[in-house]
């Protein structure tokens, strides 16, 4: 009887696995809603700029393209370069408007310097991303110059050396996904677009180019919008008239998640809202987001209800103002797997896709309505494609493939209307298989009643007992000589002056057991007192922070007590102000 319950026990096991194999194979067919994404902004401050762009309008854009990002988890980081790095700032995640505020803020104290390498500034956009992404988020990188390498001729620098770099950095990015979307500013004529064109197609981005900065706040929109598959959608194109002039805003059902109404202008514009009912909704409230400079103006709306909004909008007599307009949908788009894995040359495939909100599939007519989708199939061998139109019924597409040869195809759906786009992950068909299988002889089974099936139960029970046993060994081992992970960035300001050093990423894996912050400040005299301050390393890849001395310790902007520790987890930022000299260190854990 013992041996029948163990039996049924691992046969159960063997179920649940199967069934979490199912889940996530299914799973893999759904194009993900409200995608997050991790973006390092990469910008040229060679001295050209100050002639390009006189007014500042690229810090503008970069402005704009932060207040559209979501403040339920995205991360951005800067990067500033000339021939060096000038500033740069790691993923930071966005939780609030403070936080757009001080990213907003730290734009505006980027300095000029001499010359340029844009492979320098590429490369520590690259290594940012290496060290701050998120799995479920979707990396990027905007580069944004305006000309050529200029590069320092006392140096040691060659263009040599700068094009190895370069490639490097773009095949770091192709293979890890890192998609590069490339910004030249051609004030003056002289754009090498050559090696734009290079970052962005071989990396899987996009190249703009522009005689104008005037063009970069939607330049950046459509950079927005592109990357999480939304469309831009042209609203009006108004000219001031110093008075309060409207214009229609259609949230078109309830599955917006944000609206973003982007208004760029020669001078800065008042605004008023007005909801579907007719009230005046106040700018900001709990679910409207509004920011504002000398360029441009951001409306976000939270969840809008659907129906017909309005904006009215007071610009300086005879300024163009032009309006726009990107929706962040709650949607996803899932392809249903088909019923069964064995084709053959001839067989048919039933296709069905649906739209879905929250793993739910959504069953409303008005959002198919002015939707189109079709079925794209690749042939895996000849990298050739080809599309199919589906039916669209107002609750899902459908249609029919019929496999033309026997081979491997990927199949996804795509799907979009006038303001956004989706699409399926891929699928794979092997049709193949099926022929290799009918060239060769079937084997011949024999005395089935008599398969040993308690024998191979058994066996696999003994297996699964040595695989725990094997893994409580190896993390007994890993336990006795448990080291640190991944690193720390580390920034000192003087309190005094403001003034902060460029962030340092400390490396910690060559670390075991404890470290004192003076070892990762690299035993700087001046900060001797944070000898007191020791790193440990703790469960789930954490980190444990004991405070010894008189060192203040704060964590989201509040002193905390740290003298019997405290848990430092991935992304955490804290910082240590010093007593003796009048300096704050401001550490970020990375993983």
């Amino acid at each position: 009887m013992k041996v029948h319950k163990y039996a049924a026990f691992f046969l159960l096991c063997l179920l649940l696995l199967n069934s979490l194999i199912l889940t996530d194979s299914a799973a893999a067919n759904i194009s993900t809603d409200a995608q997050k994404m991790d973006a390092v902004l990469v910008v040229d401050v060679s001295n050209s700029m100050k002639d390009s762009d006189k007014n500042k309008i690229s810090n503008e854009a970069m402005k704009m393209f932060i207040d559209m990002l979501s403040k339920n988890g995205d991360k951005v980081g800067m990067v500033a370069y000339t021939d060096q790095i000038i500033r740069e700032k790691a993923l930071m995640k966005i939780g609030s408007d403070a936080d757009k505020n001080d990213f907003k803020k730290y734009i505006d104290t980027l300095s000029l310097g001499a010359y340029t390498d844009i492979a320098v500034g590429v490369s520590e956009a690259v290594k940012i991303l290496d060290a701050g992404k998120e799995t479920d988020h979707t990396p990027l990188i905007i580069l944004l110059t305006d000309g050529n390498n200029y590069l320092n001729p006392n140096s040691d620098r060659t263009e040599e050396l700068s094009g190895k770099e370069l490639d490097e950095a773009i095949r770091k990015s192709k293979s890890e996904g890192y998609p590069i979307y490339t910004i030249g500013l051609n004030a003056d004529g002289t754009l090498n677009k050559m090696i734009l064109e290079k970052l962005s197609g071989e990396t899987g981005g996009k190249f703009f180019t522009t005689t104008t900065a005037d063009d970069l706040p939607r330049i950046l929109s459509e950079i927005f919008a592109n990357h999480l598959k939304l469309k831009v959608i042209p609203i009006t194109n108004l000219t001031g008239n110093g008075q309060f002039q409207d214009v229609n805003i259609e949230i078109p059902n309830n599955s917006v998640m944000e609206a973003n109404i982007s208004i760029t202008s020669g001078n800065p514009i008042e605004a008023k809202l007005f909801s579907p009912d007719g009230k005046e909704v106040e700018i900001p409230s709990i679910d409207v987001y509004y920011s504002k400079s000398k360029a441009y103006s951001l409306i976000k709306l939270i969840k809008p209800e659907s129906g017909n909004w309005k904006v009215q909008i007071k610009g300086v007599q005879k300024d163009k103002i032009d309006i726009n307009m990107v929706f962040n949908y709650d949607l996803g788009l899932r392809l249903e797997e088909p019923a069964t894995s064995n084709y053959k040359k001839g067989d048919m495939i039933e296709i069905l896709s649906f739209l879905e909100s929250n793993g739910q599939k959504v069953n409303s007519p008005e959002l198919y309505q002015s939707m189109n989708a079709k079925l794209i199939v690749s042939d895996t061998a000849s990298n050739t494609i080809s599309e199919l139109s589906l039916t669209n019924d107002g609750k899902s597409f459908h249609g029919e493939f019929t496999i033309p040869e026997d081979k491997k195809y990927e199949l996804k759906v795509v799907a979009e209307d006038n303001s956004f786009y989706r699409e399926t992950d891929p699928i794979i068909i092997d049709a193949s298989v099926m022929a290799a299988a009918a060239s060769a002889a079937p084997e011949k089974v024999e005395n089935k009643k008599d398969f040993p099936w308690l024998l191979y139960v058994m066996i696999g029970i003994g297996l699964i007992f040595l695989a725990a046993l094997a893994f409580y060994i190896l993390s007994f081992i890993k336990k006795a000589n448990k080291g640190f992970i991944d690193q720390i960035v580390v920034e000192i300001r003087d309190e005094d002056t403001g003034e902060k050093t460029t962030p340092q990423y400390r490396k910690l894996n060559t670390f075991k057991g404890k470290i004192k912050l003076h070892q990762l400040l690299q035993l700087a005299p001046e900060l001797i007192e944070t000898e007191s301050v020791i790193l440990v390393p703790g469960k789930n890849d954490t980190l444990t922070l004991f405070n010894k001395g008189e060192v203040i310790i704060e964590k989201a902007g509040r002193a905390v007590d740290a003298s019997k520790g405290i848990t430092i987890k991935k992304n955490d930022r804290l910082k240590a102000k010093l007593n003796k000299v009048n300096k704050s260190i401001s550490l970020d854990y990375l993983i």
